[in-house]
């Protein structure tokens, strides 16, 4: 592993290479939980304006947790303690344009949960494209305990990923559930010992980024966008993803390795 050039160093973030095209991005507050400061808000605002902007090569992301227990446990309520109405609305737009920036990043994001996920750390998770979970991991949004409510897409993520009667009981009473039924529920793709989450994830990384990456962008764009859409618009919105991709080198490539039983190499062109 090394630090991925022109990102970093940061207070409050590790990001690392996983080969050529894959990065780990590690929460990295251990001694608060993983807890989201506003320089935690402001670094992954960085991180993700980077990774959208910057010609970086990179194909994959993978977002995980310092430590072996926490994930993240949500927004710093101790930063927080007696903090203005000014100060909490313009930190509370800072982490809107960071998870907005998460939603946005062309290239996929994969969440390895490798503990509890509570709160903003939740909804972290769910503003990536998938996530692997160890099997110790607990997830909850408990700002309905705390005298607010989700701030970071919670409340129309969750519904989305499990649907709305469950996600209801999740948002109303603020109580965790466990890895098993997250993953009963559609919430997790897999279930890993925790000290695996990562490696697993990584290892998916991996095998996207071997993918034309030009394709992987236009699925994810036409999966995030066309999930706002009447199915009929979604399906033309589908054709015009794919037509992007038929007078690309990497279309070209691929015809020709299958045909020639060779691995393929993309370029992204």
């Amino acid at each position: 592993m090394a630090p991925l050039a022109g990102l970093g160093p940061f207070a409050t973030l590790k990001v690392e290479s996983r080969g050529d095209v894959v990065a780990l991005v590690t929460l990295n507050r251990p001694e608060v939980a993983n807890a989201i400061n506003t320089q935690m808000g402001q670094d992954l605002l960085d991180v993700w304006t980077h990774l959208t902007e910057a010609d970086h090569g990179l194909r994959c992301v993978v977002l995980t947790g310092a430590g072996a227990q926490v994930f993240c446990a949500g927004a710093d309520l101790k930063e927080r303690h007696g903090m203005s109405v000014h100060t909490w609305q313009r930190q509370h737009e800072l982490f809107e344009r960071m998870g907005a920036a998460l939603t946005e990043l062309p290239i996929p994001v994969i969440a390895a949960v490798n503990g509890h996920a509570y709160a903003g750390g939740f909804e972290l998770a769910l503003g990536c494209d998938f996530m692997f979970a160890s099997r110790a991991a607990r997830f909850a949004l408990t700002e309905v305990t705390l005298g607010i409510m989700p701030g970071l897409g919670g409340t129309q993520n969750l519904p989305r990923a499990i649907g709305d009667r469950r996600a209801r009981q999740i948002l109303l009473t603020g109580s965790p559930i466990d890895a098993e039924k997250a993953l009963a529920w559609g919430l997790v793709n897999e279930l890993c010992e925790p000290e695996a989450a990562v490696q697993q994830a990584v290892t998916v990384a991996q095998r996207i980024a071997d993918n034309a990456p030009l394709s992987v962008r236009q699925i994810k764009k036409a999966v995030r966008y066309g999930r706002e859409m009447d199915l009929r618009t979604a399906f033309r919105f589908e054709v015009e993803a794919y037509n992007h991709l038929i007078q690309t080198e990497d279309r070209r490539e691929g015809i020709a390795a299958f045909n020639e039983r060779r691995k393929p190499v993309f370029k992204g062109r």
